[in-house]
């Protein structure tokens, strides 16, 4: 009698995408209480559709994911954390404004490196009143761009706190 063995699947490794950011963090939860959050910044891009009061915001989607999010990124050195929210809009979605110099909010989440390692992000959100947009900026083609309502834009993207500053989002004047 013949024993039929099934075969077995190739193991993958810990930093292949068939497993989950989640299961990688399991097997290595030091990985994530290894340090301190790393500062981000971040760009709330709006503008006032058709000239009246209802608001759009931006959402772009991110390189690696393709997931939803606002325009974000590492801070500049020699700039504030605002300017490196313009500069983040800029890149992304080719949009110029008058940018808020206070954050509105905070929202944390959990960033994956390039080399596997996972780190815990807090990210400074600045409003920017969009009064350009552009059709040619560094990333284009990188990325997805929509203008949708505050509510659409916190159904997209995944981060629960990120989720409610969209929802209770009501621009500010600038100061």
């Amino acid at each position: 009698m013949k024993s039929k063995k099934k075969a077995e699947k190739p193991q993958t490794k810990k930093s292949e995408p068939t497993q989950s950011l989640l299961q990688r963090l399991a097997k290595r939860p030091e990985t994530l209480f290894n340090g301190s959050f790393r500062q981000q910044t971040a760009a709330l891009c709006f503008r006032y559709k058709s000239g009246g009061p209802e608001i759009e915001v931006l959402v772009v989607t991110s390189r690696g994911s393709r997931s939803w999010i606002i325009p974000k990124g590492w801070p500049v050195k020699k700039k504030t954390l605002a300017q490196s929210a313009a500069i983040e809009a800029w890149e992304e979605a080719g949009v110029r404004g008058k940018v808020l110099e206070r954050a509105i909010g905070r929202y944390t989440y959990l960033k994956e490196l390039d080399g596997g390692d996972v780190v815990p992000c807090i990210v400074d959100v600045f409003q920017i009143e969009v009064e350009t947009v552009h059709d040619r900026f560094k990333e284009l083609g990188q990325r997805v761009i929509a203008w949708v309502s505050p509510v659409e834009a916190a159904r997209r993207v995944r981060e629960i706190e990120l989720k409610s500053l969209l929802i209770d989002f009501r621009p500010r004047a600038a100061q």
